[in-house]
């Protein structure tokens, strides 16, 4: 019998290389499965927010950590190192504070970001076009031979904050970006989550040889100690993910200190299937909102079927759903486990009511709680037929284990009702050929697309979104460009 894994939680957040204590004493994290508490962590004031941010300023200004690739390079596999060491303590931790399904850990909330999120940036250093040469040219005002080069350079302090359902994912992402292109940065993670935040904050401080002052890592319980980060004039740019809502007011507050945004935002992804596509394997793709409750910004939480094959779509899915319940996340079995918070679980099935009284029909589920749960925030896994596009559940992120199933007359009005939302992250298309899918999601207005099945994402994919879900792109290449200026540069030739 394995032996369980004991959890030690570091309650000190991390500023300028040191852990410390919070100005405004403690909050306290909770277990969503069981509402019991986890333990006390630190609560920032602002103060404590504005030396982070002078701390990250002066380690940009006054170190060699813009310029020096080689010490980047090794602090980030260095952290890589240091999060293998603690790995397994990370995934109960991710368990406890997070609750996702411990299925879930060993792919995109631990085993699937540590693979890469760190050792790709590293690599990166070394690939990246720091330099472009333009060529020589003489120019016409001065009839000189001028040497002309286009450089990248880090932008300077970043603000990283980071959601509460995929945590050390959008975390590692963020870090590996923004250290690989040699910026300073203060993380901010959300209060639901602190915990994971401040075991980095430990190892980094512990176990790297990044500096003091490069990473901070300031954990609060009042949303406005995290605005201060928006308002500062010392924080260059902003990388964001979470609520469209909350990147609009960071779009409007940074906008007095022309902040650089990265904002990975909601979505309300839908998948086509088309006539001729296999529809066992197609309407699997449904029970994507299932897993970790439906807490996932690219869920394909809308699926469009074809009115000729729609009962036999309906029924496949019922299977899944009739077969799908929730469960302890400590289950090996789990993939529906709580929502994040009571606020989350009761917003959730709101949305719930909101479809059965504009007229869906809750094939599956429902508002009520599911049964067998005296505590924990848990929903039952939801599957609405009878929807209509125009309706709040086919409109609105719910955030929530819940799939809307739309009827749709041809290819056409299929793409028509894909793009007919204010978000535009993510999507799918499922057909017996492969050209013709491809065909249909160069047509949707979204930055992530999967094709007859693929899953695209990974550390090397630009992964963002149109529309009011989001701006910029993180990871890949693209993530790089993301993170830094652009400098031209002209000399005299010879």
């Amino acid at each position: 019998m394995t032996e369980a894994v004991k959890v030690r939680f570091e309650p000190k957040m991390m500023i300028d290389g040191k852990l410390v204590e919070g100005g405004a004493g403690t909050f306290t994290n909770i277990n969503p499965a069981t509402e019991e508490p986890l333990g006390e962590v630190a609560d920032a004031s602002k103060e404590d927010m504005h030396r982070a941010i002078d701390a990250a300023r002066r380690a940009f200004d006054e170190t060699d950590w813009s310029t020096n690739r080689e010490l980047r390079k090794r602090c980030l596999l260095q952290l890589h190192e240091a999060i293998e060491s603690e790995k397994e303590e990370l995934r109960e931790e991710l368990i406890l504070e997070v609750g996702s399904p411990r299925a879930i850990t060993f792919g995109p909330q631990l085993d699937a970001p540590l693979e890469d999120g760190l050792k790709y940036p590293a690599r990166l250093i070394d690939e990246y076009a720091w330099e472009t040469d333009l060529g020589d040219k003489v120019i016409s005002l001065t009839g000189t031979l001028t040497t002309r080069k286009v450089w990248r350079e880090p932008v300077g302090v970043v603000g990283a904050i980071v959601p509460w359902n995929f945590p050390f994912e959008v975390t590692l992402n963020k870090l590996g970006q923004a250290l690989g292109t040699g910026n300073t940065v203060v993380l901010k993670p959300a209060p639901n989550t602190p915990f994971n935040a401040t075991r980095l904050g430990r190892l980094i401080a512990e176990k790297t040889d990044i500096p003091a002052g490069v990473v901070n890592v300031v954990t609060a319980s009042d949303h406005f100690v995290g605005e201060e980060l928006t308002l500062s004039p010392k924080v260059d740019l902003i990388s964001f993910t979470g609520s469209t809502v909350v990147g609009q007011r960071i779009m409007e507050k940074g906008a007095a200190t022309m902040k650089r945004l990265f904002l990975e935002l909601g979505g309300k992804s839908a998948t086509i299937v088309l006539e001729d596509a296999d529809f066992g394997a197609a309407c699997a793709i449904g029970i994507a909102p299932c897993m970790h409750a439906g807490q996932g910004c690219a869920n394909p939480t809308r699926m469009l079927l074809p009115r000729s094959r729609y009962d036999e779509g309906v029924a496949i899915l019922k299977s899944i759903y009739e077969n799908v319940t929730c469960g302890d996340p400590q289950d090996p079995g789990t993939l529906c486990g709580p929502v994040i918070s009571e606020v989350q679980r009761n917003r959730v099935m709101g949305y719930i009511r909101k479809g059965v009284e504009e007229g869906a029909t809750a094939l599956v589920g429902g508002p009520d709680a599911p049964t067998g749960f005296d505590k924990g925030f848990y929903v039952r896994p939801t599957l609405f037929t009878d929807v209509d596009n125009s309706m709040t559940i086919a409109q609105e992120e719910i955030f929530g284990p819940v799939l809307a199933v739309i009827p749709y007359d041809d290819e056409e009005d299929a793409i028509r009702i894909a793009n007919d939302s204010k978000y535009g992250l993510a999507g799918n298309v499922m057909s017996g050929s492969l050209e013709r899918s491809l065909a249909v999601a160069r047509r949707i207005r979204a930055g992530f697309m999967g094709v007859n099945g693929g899953a695209p994402y990974g550390a090397d994919t630009p992964f963002g979104g149109y529309k009011y879900s989001g701006v910029g792109r993180q990871n890949g290449v693209a993530g790089f460009d993301q993170y830094t200026e652009i400098k031209s540069v002209a000399y005299p030739a010879g």
